[in-house]
């Protein structure tokens, strides 16, 4: 065919590929943080991260005092149990929470304005301490009420408040992150961007750099009143904004209708709410969270093994299904958290890194794996070495690779 034949093909298709470069721009060549702990602004200080982390630490050699005692209460294969122990300690002294939110919503409810005042700016100081002395956790931010009729000024208040604190420190840092709780609406999203463009002209933030996610726990949120899903749009709406899709567990279930007693991550209303979040999200670089439990591992430890096992059973089931996020409530569901995200990357490691290293020497691993299959592989691998599970030492003699490799593998961009 001629040349005029593909450049009238090229004309033709221009506006479609611009679309698509637009909406779908793939990974945004950043950490996912593997939970986000929620804790009620007036109970979060300078000292809560530390508080949590020895908690955890507690919670573990109480409970689960050993690599071969925690096996025991958590199926643990005894080929991964001593290496998950060790990595699970060292990761609750090094990093015990990779994403905090300080709760202004449902973990905190109403109170009268000067008290709320109050604690959105104490609140922020003890923040701007973690992050002066290098010990905040990697991601950070608040969680603001909705910005339905009701609770419209005072979470766009608590906003202003807190983030001014920061910005007169310089603290605000690019791992602050907003949530924006009980969305209902397309609109609501683009409001928020005119909140978000107020207050970095008001504070002198260089705009757009306040980022949000998107709790959704609202029937609204996952169907509209035109039979569509607004999430695609509402990402759209964000300008560029939105950097997560939070499944809200039980405000989205109890609206439904579903019985308390059967409010979990695993209801099918609560599954199919996620795989519509995880369309809508697919090639944004919009990441996107699952829920949490509330059975909460304290008592006797007959209850914490108890919701230990629960725990560590959703935690790998979301993982299985692609959702590498979850929240988390209590410091004891640290060693949980940690313990089953380390199996599902240990245990996976070799079959992935030899597949890997199949794909790129050329030779046979059993599989015929694809360029988008090879990415998921080397994702899985790099997931593994962000959080702790893998060392990067592990990649050259699994793999013959370094990280930067691994990370072209997985179709991310490096950032400078």
């Amino acid at each position: 065919m001629e040349d005029a034949f593909f450049a009238e093909l090229d004309r033709q298709l221009a506006p479609a590929d611009a679309v698509l470069t637009s909406l779908y721009p793939g990974d945004r060549g950043v950490r996912q943080p593997i939970h986000t702990v929620y804790v009620p602004a007036d109970r979060f200080d300078a000292s809560t991260v530390t508080e949590w982390a020895t908690e955890a630490r507690a919670a573990l050699d109480q409970h689960g005092g050993s690599a071969d005692e925690l096996a025991g209460i958590l199926g643990l294969p005894s080929a991964h149990a001593a290496e998950v122990y060790d990595r699970v300690r060292a990761k609750l002294e090094r990093e015990p929470i990779e994403d905090l939110r300080i709760d202004f919503e449902d973990g905190y409810g109403i109170r009268p304005d000067e008290q709320e005042d109050a604690a959105a700016i104490g609140a922020a100081r003890a923040l701007t301490k973690l992050v002066h002395a290098g010990t905040a956790p990697p991601y950070h931010g608040l969680r603001i009420k909705s910005l339905e009729p009701p609770s419209r000024r005072r979470g766009v208040r608590t906003l202003d408040l807190f983030v001014g604190e920061l910005a007169r420190a310089e603290a605000v840092t690019d791992g602050f992150v907003i949530t924006l709780a009980k969305v209902t609406s397309v609109e609501q999203i683009a409001a928020m961007v005119v909140v978000l463009d107020a207050i970095e002209w008001q504070h002198r933030i260089p705009q757009g750099t306040l980022k949000f996610e998107i709790q959704v726990e609202t029937p609204q949120a996952i169907l509209a009143s035109d039979g569509t899903t607004p999430l695609p749009n509402m990402i759209q709406a964000a300008a560029g904004r939105v950097t997560g899709l939070h499944y809200g567990t039980y405000d989205y279930s109890a609206s439904l209708g579903v019985a308390a007693a059967y409010q979990s991550m695993e209801h099918p209303v609560a599954d199919h709410a996620k795989d519509v979040m995880q369309l809508a999200a697919a090639g944004t670089g919009v990441f996107v969270c699952d829920g949490s439990t509330n059975v909460l591992p304290i008592g006797d430890s007959h209850q914490v093994h108890a919701a230990w096992q629960l725990h560590k059973r959703l935690v790998l089931r979301s993982l299985v299904r692609g959702i590498y996020q979850g929240w988390d409530m209590h410091p004891a569901q640290l060693p949980s958290r940690y313990v089953a995200t380390y199996l599902f990357y240990r245990e996976g490691l070799e079959t992935a890194a030899a597949r890997l290293r199949a794909y790129v020497e050329g030779g046979d691993s059993g599989y015929l794996d694809e360029p988008a299959t090879a990415a998921a592989l080397a994702g899985f691998v790099l997931r593994g070495v962000e959080c702790g599970a893998v060392d990067p030492a592990e990649l050259d003699r699994l793999i013959g690779v370094d990280a930067a490799s691994l990370a072209k593998l997985a179709r991310r961009p490096l950032r400078s």
